[in-house]
């Protein structure tokens, strides 16, 4: 058997990267059939960088060089090139070595020697560290635990390479050469360096998409209405600031200007770069015009175009084609399917999109999976007078994803908020890390749609990762993701984040001309969780000046954190104001857009609340008055109360917002630039305290999040014996579902955490029960242990505080008269725990979001009621300190009704304790604690049952890529 035959090409070890500039490579390991490319590879190099490589001059390679370059075992011999197109850019090579540094035999030498080597005009580009990142993940699938390397000194960026990875290393000089030996396995530090190139490489990649010098649209026509020319047309309309191409093979060759836009047959004929070329080809000919862009150097593509996995396998698989022809390129790929993008930046300007209008500038970015969905929050944003940042409608999200729009805007100095709609995940954990890297410096608000599983559009899930709504939830908290359930609510929240600072606390005061309204917006204070004060009755009577007053009051009293004003139409008031109010100087412009002009609410959307007055353009008064005072009239508008309430809020320092009803102009008053502070105005006193209870949780967030607290080290942890002991208790030839561990293996296994189970005794018979009592101690418990009757206490399973033979008989055969034989029970004795709260205390691997640690309430809390909380394995003291208090029925614990506070610290050990053995041994794929009897001093684990499997894979953990196509 032959070399290749006996290890297989590692099709796994093939990723596509983002590289330091942006632009993408693929890295894939060398086979034989590359000669011809690393020939051509190696004819470019420069001759100082093979002097570099080799260490003496190397003009060519020789037959037997090309040979031993192309031919791996895949084993103790891998290279890997970094290809763009058909061409190799930079290769690496490892070759296993020996302890005295003869070549290995595959003998198990855990050494390896590694060599870069880079063509000239892409060093600089990070392909180097890309490589690194790739190599050292196939040397320690293949068991190199070592990189040793040569270096000449004068070589300094191969150094930097060396030396910037993060790896434990050794580093000497003799003969006139750097020796390196770097230990592979990840620290904090490597992982560190990784993810902050990752974050630079994706962030830069979006800025090509998003910021463009130079744009083509594809698929222009000379027909009115096709999507190509109203693209282009929303794009002139814009005021796009770069340069701008009309493509379509139909043009000649010089000569056609289309909307005032320079038209040709292709991008190339264009001659000159362009940056983003938006294709609305039909799909069978976007291959040809994505082949074009190619070799016209494009950076990115924004693919409008249907008929991709929407539309079924067919679809799917040239969906999957248009991606990988891309990235061949070394193009990202935004949609297919999609809305489009949006820049508001007054040195951008530009809509590439389908709304029909551009958006005002503002300092939120939105992101969205869908086009419709995308519409209705451009417009609910456009009628208050704000607008996004950048928008990005995503479409299919083949490639470019929610992920890489949360890179951008971490650092992006236009963004201020980030408001997204998500339907799926293509990779939960990483979405995870870095929505709390972003939440850290600005709020992220998202709406989790298709919460219900096959409720996911066809078209949105590439790939499709299936996620418990309960995980979701427990990830943006973890996150610090404000998660919000409608997309009237996200609109509340952007308003909210948009126009008001942060609180510094939950201290709410309520003021207002209505008592009835001021007692709702007190009640629906107190069920967000927050502390409002009395509200204060002003009457209807209530002039602006009046508001004002109270207002400045408010936010003067440093017992308050925030205000809601609560507002109803002034009896007996005149509403045709006349002086101070209406002066121009005071009363702010409408942000209402007439009906003529082009807006981005001007199209239908659905996911707007038809019911909901601020989300629907159409609901309103029908009849038409002659004056702007009839109109006042009619709506019971109050343009002097907008005006008072936006100066007296200026310069407050705290959050306000207003409630109000009957007062149907009142929100875009208030929101509208102008004069004073703009005030986010909501029609219901829940949606305005909502998102105010949301700001105030994300704060209280915030201040934490640079300490997300420790993972404690505990000296009677075994890890080795563990890992031992799993290799022992998983059979290779075990099922995919697992193993369930006995209960004396499973005690065993979590003894090295530290984890002591109560001992429970098998009592087949009557006699053998009471022999366990005695072994164990009067008072006894007697349960069975049938998987169906497990933790029944309801159908009489369990029975406790039996104090002595006696009732230890009688028990046993009530126990056995009612629910079965013996050995269909599996009854056991076990001693009595001191009392206090029955807890469940569980870790599994799902399968999208690796190890979870949750806790319960025993029975009916967790079970019926779901009252069950969630953090992602490792969890920090941080987390299982919120873990314990963020179940509803935590007041239990806390002595709840005069009780007896019980032993939460311990609890909290416990949890860090199944956390760290869940981290530790991935092949723990379910532990089971019930119940876990936490007492005023201390904790008893009553039953155990734990699970081994093969575990899926960490994507999280290997070297940086996009996600496979």
């Amino acid at each position: 058997m032959t070399e290749q035959a006996a290890h297989p090409y590692p099709v796994h070890w093939e990723a596509d990267v983002v590289l330091r500039d942006g632009g993408i490579a693929h890295i894939r390991p060398i086979g034989p059939d590359d000669a011809g490319r690393l020939v051509d590879f190696y004819e470019k190099v420069s001759d100082e960088s093979k002097y570099y490589r080799f260490f003496a001059p190397y003009p060519r390679l020789s037959d037997r060089d090309v040979h031993r370059f192309t031919h791996h075992d895949y084993v103790d011999r891998v290279g890997l090139a970094a290809t763009v197109g058909d061409e190799f850019i930079a290769t690496v090579r490892y070759d296993r070595i020996g302890p005295d540094d003869r070549p290995a035999t595959g003998n198990g030498e855990t050494r390896a020697e590694v060599a870069f080597l880079v063509q000239d005009e892409h060093q600089g580009r990070g392909v180097a560290s890309a490589l690194m990142e790739h190599i050292a993940a196939v040397a320690r699938e293949r068991g190199i635990l070592r990189f040793v390397a040569e270096v000449l000194p004068a070589n300094h960026k191969m150094v930097k390479v060396f030396t910037d990875a993060g790896y434990t290393q050794r580093r000497s000089i003799a003969d006139g050469v750097v020796h390196l030996e770097l230990d592979l396995e990840p620290t904090d530090r490597s992982l560190q360096v990784m993810r902050a190139r990752e974050h630079r490489a994706e962030a830069r990649s979006m800025q090509r998409l998003l910021r463009p010098q130079s744009v083509a649209v594809v698929g222009t026509g000379r027909r009115l209405g096709g999507v190509g020319r109203t693209l282009l047309r929303n794009i002139v309309a814009g005021g796009f600031t770069g340069r701008l191409y009309a493509i379509n093979q139909a043009f000649p060759e010089a000569g056609t200007v289309i909307d005032g836009v320079p038209g040709h047959p292709s991008v190339r004929a264009a001659g000159a770069p362009v940056d983003l070329a938006v294709l609305a080809v039909p799909a069978d000919r976007v291959p040809q015009a994505v082949a074009d862009c190619g070799e016209a150097g494009v950076r990115g593509l924004l693919v409008v175009t249907a008929g991709y996995s929407e539309t079924g396998p067919a679809g799917r698989a040239a969906q999957r084609e248009l991606v990988r022809q891309a990235r061949g390129h070394g193009m990202r790929v935004m949609g297919p399917n999609a809305l489009g993008l949006v820049n508001t930046a007054s040195e951008v300007r530009l809509n590439a999109s389908l709304s029909p209008g551009m958006p005002h500038r503002g300092r939120l970015g939105l992101f969205t999976q869908s086009g419709s969905i995308g519409i209705a929050l451009l417009s609910g944003l456009h009628r208050r007078g704000l607008g996004p940042s950048t928008f990005v409608s995503a479409g299919n999200r083949a490639d470019v994803s929610g992920n890489d729009l949360l890179q951008f805007w971490q650092d992006d100095p236009d963004t201020d908020a980030v408001l997204m709609y998500l339907e799926s995940f293509g990779n939960p954990r990483k979405f995870t890390r870095l929505a709390r890297r972003t939440a850290a410096c600005k709020p992220v608000v998202v709406v989790k749609g298709a919460v219900h599983s096959g409720s996911v559009p066809a078209g949105h899930t590439v790939p499709v990762t299936r996620i418990p709504d309960s995980t979701v939830s427990a990830l943006f908290r973890q996150a610090g993701v404000i998660r919000v359930d409608t997309i009237t609510e996200l609109l509340d929240a952007g308003l909210f984040l948009a126009l008001q600072p942060l609180p510094r606390g939950d201290r709410v005061t309520i003021l207002g001309n209505s008592e009835s309204l001021g007692v709702v917006t007190y009640d629906a204070a107190l069920t967000a969780g927050l502390h409002p004060s009395a509200p204060r009755d002003l009457t209807t009577a209530a002039t602006p000046a009046d508001f004002a007053a109270a207002l400045r009051e408010a936010l003067a009293d440093p017992g308050s954190d925030a205000v809601v004003v609560t507002a109803i139409p002034r009896v007996g008031s005149d509403t045709a104001p006349e002086d101070p109010a209406a002066r121009s100087d005071l009363a702010p412009a409408s942000a209402a857009t007439p009906a003529s002009a082009a807006s981005p609410g001007s199209a239908p959307a659905s996911g707007a609340d038809p019911s909901d007055p601020e989300t629907d353009p159409g609901t309103g008064p029908e009849s038409h008055p002659e004056t702007d005072a009839e109109a006042d009239a009619e709506a019971g508008d109050d343009p002097a109360l907008a005006a008072a309430l936006r100066e007296a809020a200026h310069r407050g320092g705290k959050p306000v917002v207003v409630v109000h009803l009957a007062l149907d102009a009142m929100g875009d008053r208030l929101a509208a630039p102008g004069p004073g502070s703009r005030i986010p105005a909501y029609r219901a006193a829940e949606r305005a305290v909502g998102s105010l209870a949301e700001a105030v949780a994300y704060a209280a967030w915030r201040t934490t999040a640079a300490d997300p607290g420790r993972i404690p080290d505990f000296d009677d942890v075994r890890e080795h014996d563990a890992a031992d002991d799993v290799r022992r208790m998983l059979p290779a030839d075990a099922p995919d579902s697992g193993v369930e561990l006995s209960p004396e293996d499973a005690a065993v296994l979590l003894g090295r955490y530290g984890i002591r189970v109560r001992q429970a005794l098998p009592a087949p018979d009557p006699q053998a029960a009471l022999d366990a009592a005695v072994r164990l101690g009067y008072p006894v418990a007697l349960k069975t242990t049938a998987p169906h009757l497990r933790h029944r206490a309801d159908l009489g399973g369990v029975r406790l505080d039996l104090a002595g033979p006696d009732d230890l008989r009688r028990a046993y055969e009530e126990l056995t008269a009612r629910l079965g034989k013996p050995a269909e029970l599996l009854p056991v004795v076990q001693a009595m725990a001191p009392r206090g709260v029955d807890t469940v205390v569980r870790a599994g691997v799902d399968p999208a979001a690796g190890a979870v640690l949750s806790f319960g309430l025993a029975g009916v809390p967790s079970e019926l009621l779901g009252d069950t909380a969630h953090r992602l394995v490792p969890a920090t003291d941080r987390d299982v300190a919120e873990l314990v208090r963020s179940i509803r029925a935590a007041p239990l614990l806390f002595g709840w009704r005069g009780a007896e506070p019980v032993d939460t610290a311990a609890l909290e050990e416990l949890l860090l304790r199944v956390s760290l053995l869940a981290d530790d041994l991935p092949e723990v794929v379910a532990i089971d604690l019930e119940p876990v009897v936490v007492a005023a001093h201390g904790l008893s684990v009553l039953g155990a049952s734990v699970r081994l499997a093969r575990p899926p894979a960490r994507t999280d953990l290997g070297p940086r890529a996009l996600s496979a196509v």
